[in-house]
């Protein structure tokens, strides 16, 4: 696998392999759809990018590539802008939509047209077809006629065709089965394994939490949380349950805790669990259950940073 070095341009270092965004501003006229975005995608490590429709994904994503360009601020990748990164293609892989291709070509043309710019040999094709679950037959189909999921397959093949260092994919389990689904978790996490870089946004939050490392929450085009997964969804509080479960409620709001409703029973405590227990037991309340808190999830750490972007309550 091909890598780029910071203090070399292009070439088989492996030290500098990140995306850095600084400081990225992009505004239309008076709608600033991206405010001051600053992260790092780190080397070995898959990368999740949320946020509701419209926060400013996919117009980070294209500013990343080349594709719009910045008000302010700038991305380097392995320490180069994308526009002066040599043969890009073998270096980083990129796929923000998987409908824009060119429907009167075949997916063996699109792949073939791909090898051919990048000075791949055409047994590349072959093995990226191979490598995404397209059969001969459906190689030979026009793209016209895929489906989503075939089309979405086609896409990482391509982003895939140069062996990068680097995957910038937009929604890329978008339209493939659960089969495609567990396939690509496992592609990219093997990918990260072998020292890639991988940057991915998803509307399935399930997914990208079970594979993502780190993660970037990003609102009305502001980062509204970025960091490690098991930091962000870090086991937070106390969960207990008591008999005199409302005495409990009054006994801790009294000694100054936050004090909410826990999903099905019980209460959950801005505190220790011995220090939960510890107040109980001051006031003589049995308790029937205590135990550390666990971490909120990924949806409901979304849902609560991005409350006031979504529409109608529709995670995106």
């Amino acid at each position: 696998m091909p890598r780029m070095s910071r203090t070399s341009g292009v070439g088989y270092g492996r030290l500098w392999v990140v995306i850095q965004v600084e400081h990225v501003t992009k505004s239309y006229g008076a709608f600033t759809a991206v405010d001051d975005v600053s992260f790092t995608a780190r080397q070995g490590r898959v990368t999740g990018f949320l946020g509701p429709n419209g926060a400013g994904k996919s117009t980070t994503m294209r500013v990343m590539v080349g594709l719009t360009p910045a008000t302010r601020g700038a991305v380097t990748i392995g320490g180069l802008p994308y526009a002066d990164i040599p043969n890009p293609g073998r270096h980083v892989g990129v796929l923000l939509d998987a409908s824009a291709q060119h429907a009167g070509r075949t997916g063996r043309e699109i792949l073939a047209l791909g090898a051919v710019t990048m000075g791949l040999p055409d047994s590349r094709v072959d093995q990226m077809l191979e490598l995404v679950g397209l059969t001969p037959k459906e190689a030979k189909r026009r793209v016209r006629h895929y489906s989503l999921g075939m089309r979405q397959r086609l896409g990482i093949a391509h982003a895939l065709l140069g062996d990068p260092s680097v995957l910038i994919l937009d929604e890329p389990v978008n339209g493939l089965d659960p089969a495609g689904i567990h396939w690509m978790r496992g592609m990219l996490g093997n990918f990260a394994a072998r020292g890639g870089t991988v940057l991915l946004s998803s509307h399935l939050l399930h997914e990208v939490e079970m594979i993502a490392d780190d993660m970037i929450l990003i609102g009305k085009g502001r980062i509204v949380a970025q960091g490690a997964k098991a930091d962000l969804l870090q086991t937070t509080g106390t969960l207990v349950r008591a008999v005199e479960e409302q005495a409990l409620h009054e006994a801790l709001t009294g000694a100054g805790l936050t004090v909410t409703a826990a999903d099905h029973s019980g209460l959950r405590v801005d505190a220790e669990p011995v220090d939960v227990g510890a107040v109980a037991a001051q006031k003589g309340i049995t308790l029937v259950e205590l135990r550390a808190g666990e971490g909120a999830g990924l949806e409901a750490l979304f849902l609560q940073l991005t409350s006031d972007t979504q529409r109608e309550g529709v995670v995106a």
